[in-house]
């Protein structure tokens, strides 16, 4: 496995862990740190062995954004700078939208910018009750990256991702998961345990079929109705015949807790 020096990364019990660890930066997303996340990303998408995925932040924060004292060291050649670092970051978005692991994403801080990004793109989202997120991009003249104008008007709808993106407008977590960004919200201390009991659970459902999921959910914003049921029809129909389909349908009539493998 690679040597990481900007987030720290471990696979054990079916849970791959993903800390961003750059706390004296505020997690600020740097070229080496888009780099790791993307090689830890890869390794959960290849890996047969990561069930779940648990992603957050190490310190205060959770990920302040991008590194912009990078944008400042890079002004020679600042276009190209920034279209590699997306690059990076954006296939790391993209194998974590496309692997059959869920994303669990614990905000242990504030989330601003690519940080709210990387929030927004999990498939289950905790939160610190003080925990703050805002999108920052247009205070500084920018404008949002790593999945942001994706995810946040499929989740929250058109008008509130305008107004967060236009006027940098501040949520605290309960606004947030009123809004419907989070999935939990949970005290400041309980939040790493928490989160560690979510994706515990996970690790022991069935992988192949919360894959299924993600992708039905994916295409249900582009897909017909038509469409759509012909997927989820070819979806259960192999979900069935599958090892983990063939053990949670003899669990349920044998009324006992199902033994999932994960293939």
């Amino acid at each position: 496995m690679a040597t990481f020096s900007t987030l720290d990364f471990v696979i054990d019990s079916g849970i791959a862990r993903i800390t961003l660890n750059r706390p004296d930066a505020a997690n600020g997303i740097s070229m080496q740190l888009a780099q790791e996340l993307l090689q830890a990303s890869l390794a959960c998408r290849c890996s047969t062995a990561v069930r779940a995925v648990l992603l957050t932040g190490k310190g205060r924060m959770f990920c302040a954004g991008g590194d912009l004292n990078s944008f400042v060291e890079n002004a020679a050649n600042l276009e190209g700078f920034i279209k590699e670092l997306t690059t990076y970051l954006h296939a790391a978005i993209a194998n974590f939208a496309h692997m059959r692991a869920p994303l669990i994403v614990a905000v242990n801080g504030a989330a601003a910018g690519a940080g709210f990004s990387l929030a927004a793109c999990g498939d289950l989202v905790l939160a610190a009750r003080s925990a703050k997120f805002s999108m920052a991009y247009t205070g500084a003249g920018l404008v949002p990256d790593g999945s942001a104008s994706y995810f946040l008007p499929r989740i929250i709808g058109l008008r509130r991702a305008q107004e967060l993106i236009l006027t940098n407008r501040r949520l605290g977590a309960e606004e947030a998961l009123e809004w419907g960004l989070l999935t939990r919200v949970v005290d400041d201390a309980e939040l790493a345990a928490e989160a560690e009991k979510l994706a515990a659970q996970i690790a022991t459902g069935p992988t192949g079929a919360y894959g299924a999921v993600k992708k039905l959910l994916a295409s249900s914003f582009e897909a017909t109705l038509e469409t759509q049921m012909e997927l989820e029809g070819a979806a259960i129909a192999a979900a069935a015949i599958s090892r983990d389909g063939q053990e949670g349908v003899a669990a349920f009539l044998g009324k006992r807790a199902p033994v999932f493998s994960g293939m």
